[in-house]
């Protein structure tokens, strides 16, 4: 069954439609940028207000982020909903009646973040609700003459509420990229919480500022700035860490203010003007301290480890490290090699070297500073101690692997066996001067997690080589088996062709003279007796040749004999008839009838072979075997041979050979010198192949 997917055809935007968009979006939100900065301007001068001025610079930055957005990004409508909410606060600063549009536009804003596209159900859901809420208080403000600031402040908890847990539910659903842009709205967000927050925990501890609407309504600028960063994909892609350390550091400053509140307020008396001074300076200090802890702990940590260690890094630094140079693809010779080095300063050793190897068998890989490649050869007995063994000492080193101290005497040695599910892949051998302080324990557990790491890097490879020489060997294979399918076609071509010219330069010429005798006999029948006597006898000769040459040439196919009485008796028939004298020697069944004719015609090709190149005097022996499930033939003569590891393989006969038996899971090896004759050989193995049920068991 087929089936056919038709694609529906679309309108692709092309470059210059895009430009125009882009010209057009850009100029209308321009327009509506300029008309409501000055509209917000002449607003906050007739307030006179702190509160005011701050609102126009919040209106502001929506401008330039509707004027960005609308540019970078036309066919998105995000920028739309921006220039909704420059105009509704444009407009609130002019008229106070208009004070309750703005948390309705704000929270549509947050719905319909990052693209400005409401598609999905809940986002649809959720701006219904913000209407609903929003659209009454709205009518309601715009109607009074003294606009209700707790009908306001309700308003935006319960619009806002709504517009968070729909950004929450589409950060949950989205894409990468836009959950990354998401993410950047957040950011801005809590930049604006945190500064908030910490703006509020001054005004309650020191009375700085004054009032706290003004530097809040600016802090909020960080929103609109986020949303205009959130356009450019590039840029947005790279939120994560930031947010990471926003969090970070808004959450320890925040811990800061929240401490001081509670010690100061809650168990402290209220503090006096005097005091209110030094109290701010210091929660500032405390803040600073919190956001600098994390990198003043990282680089006192690496001071006190110069001082400590000296030249060296901490004991464990090679366990650090090594993890992450081995997913950096460098080879394992060099990989070993820095560990060596590694462990050599961090440790502050004489000598450090890591041994590797298999089935008893370990050598030197590498060795800081270089010592020439060295063995180590363990038996059975002793892989298994080894294995089992931990962290060990000089004693231990004594008995089980003297070698590494006839290398470094005088020295204190320890040796971590490279183990990995009871496999020994080799060791880590660390050595000091006997006048350097002992190992630690620190140090050998160190040693203990390295060594397990190391063993699990050497498996790893062993695997890579192990998959690397499959992949080799399929690869060879399959281009074996192209090369023969080839040369399987060319074959059967050429045969059919033999078959076709034999046919027509033998039987079909005999019979074309049959039928020109038996013309001519007819015209004797009521002539001359004597002579259609002879020509009918020459006639029964003709018909005898034609039938002969038939039966050779379906031997040549397939032979009957083979068919109905297998191997032994088929290839005594083809050595009755070779030039060369030949034996056979078979004691086998009945078998597949593609095994037998593999082997026979296997058998054959050898003996052709002999006969052309062995000499007249050679003798053929023809041996078949049958052992352990897999069939064995050997053709072998004592003629003149040939240079086998220079010609093998290179002969048509031996390809032909090769391609029959791997066809059906064999093989043949062709074993000769010059003047030692030539032994053919060649194996099936019997237990993918079943016999046939019209094919008989014995012969």
């Amino acid at each position: 069954m087929s089936t056919t997917f038709q694609l529906e055809e679309r309108d692709v935007p092309t470059v210059s439609d895009v430009g125009a968009a882009s010209r057009v979006a850009g100029a209308v939100a321009v327009l509506v940028a300029a008309i409501s900065v000055v509209v917000a301007v002449v607003g906050a001068s007739d307030h006179d207000r702190g509160i005011a001025w701050a609102a126009v610079a919040l209106v502001t930055a929506f401008a330039l982020s509707t004027v960005v957005v609308g540019i970078h990004r036309p066919r998105e409508p995000m920028w739309v909903w921006l220039a909704g909410g420059t105009i509704a606060g444009a407009v609130a600063l002019r008229t106070d009646r208009a004070i309750g549009v703005v948390p309705l536009l704000a929270a549509g804003i947050g719905v319909a973040l990052p693209d400005g596209w409401v598609r999905a159900r809940a986002a649809r859901i959720a701006l219904a609700l913000v209407a609903a809420v929003g659209l009454p208080c709205a009518v309601i403000v715009g109607l009074s003459h003294a606009p209700s600031r707790a009908l306001v402040t309700a308003e935006s908890l319960a619009v806002g509420t709504v517009a968070v847990v729909a950004y929450a539910l589409r950060c949950r659903r989205a894409a990468a990229v836009e959950r990354a842009r998401l993410q950047w709205a957040g950011w801005g967000g809590v930049v604006a919480g945190a500064c908030a927050l910490v703006v509020w925990l001054m005004h309650e501890l020191i009375g700085w500022p004054d009032a706290l609407g003004a530097p809040i309504v600016v802090l909020a600028s960080s929103i609109p700035l986020a949303i205009t960063l959130a356009s450019f994909e590039r840029l947005a892609l790279r939120i994560d860490r930031l947010l990471v350390r926003t969090i970070e550091a808004g959450g320890l400053v925040a811990l800061v203010g929240v401490v001081y509140v509670v010690v100061v307020l809650g168990f402290g008396d209220s503090p006096t003007d005097a005091s209110r001074r030094v109290l701010g300076l210091s929660l500032v200090a405390a803040a600073i301290a919190a956001l600098l802890f994390v990198p003043a702990r990282n680089w006192l940590e690496e001071l006190a480890n110069r001082r400590v260690y000296g030249e060296q890094r901490a004991p464990d630094e090679p366990l650090q490290t090594f993890g992450a140079r081995m997913s950096r693809a460098i080879p394992l010779e060099e990989l070993l090699l820095q560990l060596a080095e590694s462990l050599k300063k961090s440790m502050q050793l004489s000598n450090a070297e890591v041994w590797t190897g298999t089935d008893g068998m370990f050598q030197r890989a590498a060795a800081v500073p270089y010592r020439e490649a060295a063995r180590v050869e363990l038996n059975e007995e002793e892989a298994v101690v080894v294995a089992r063994a931990h962290v060990s000492g000089n004693a231990w080193i004594q008995v089980w692997l003297p070698a590494f101290l006839a290398e470094h005497p005088d020295r204190t040695l320890r040796v971590a066996p490279l183990v990995l599910s009871g496999e020994l892949f080799g060791f880590i051998l660390v050595a000091r001067q006997g006048n350097q302080q002992p190992f630690s324990s620190e140090e050998e557990r160190v040693l203990t997690d390295l060594a397990r790491q190391v063993a699990v890097a050497l498996h790893n490879s062993a695997l890579d080589t192990a998959l690397q020489a499959s992949l080799d060997d399929l690869r060879v294979a399959n281009e074996e088996l192209r090369a023969s399918r080839s040369r399987i076609v060319a074959t059967a071509d050429q045969s059919r062709r033999q078959i076709e010219r034999n046919l027509h330069d033998g039987a079909q010429q005999h019979l074309v003279a049959l039928a020109v005798k038996l013309g001519l006999a007819r015209q004797l029948v009521d002539g001359d007796r004597d002579t259609l006597a002879t020509l009918l006898e020459e006639l029964r000769g003709d018909a005898q040749t034609t039938l002969t040459e038939l039966r050779e040439l379906a031997h040549g196919i397939y032979p009957p004999l083979l068919m109905d009485r297998g191997l032994r008796e088929a290839l005594v028939a083809a050595a009755n008839r070779s030039v060369l004298v030949t034996e056979v020697e078979a004691d086998v069944g009945r078998y597949p009838s593609d095994v037998e004719a593999a082997i026979y015609f296997c058998c054959l090709e050898a003996m052709q072979n002999a006969g052309k190149h062995a000499g007249e005097s050679a003798v053929i022996k023809i041996t078949l075997s049958e052992s352990d499930g897999i069939l064995r033939f050997q053709v072998a003569d004592n003629g003149a041979g040939f240079d086998a590891k220079s010609s093998a393989g290179r002969g048509h006969g031996f390809v032909n050979m090769a391609d029959r038996l791997g066809a059906i899971g064999g093989k043949v090896e062709v074993d000769s010198a010059p003047g030692e004759g030539t032994r053919i050989s060649g194996m099936v193995p019997l237990a993918d192949h079943e016999l046939a049920e019209d094919q008989p068991s014995q012969s």
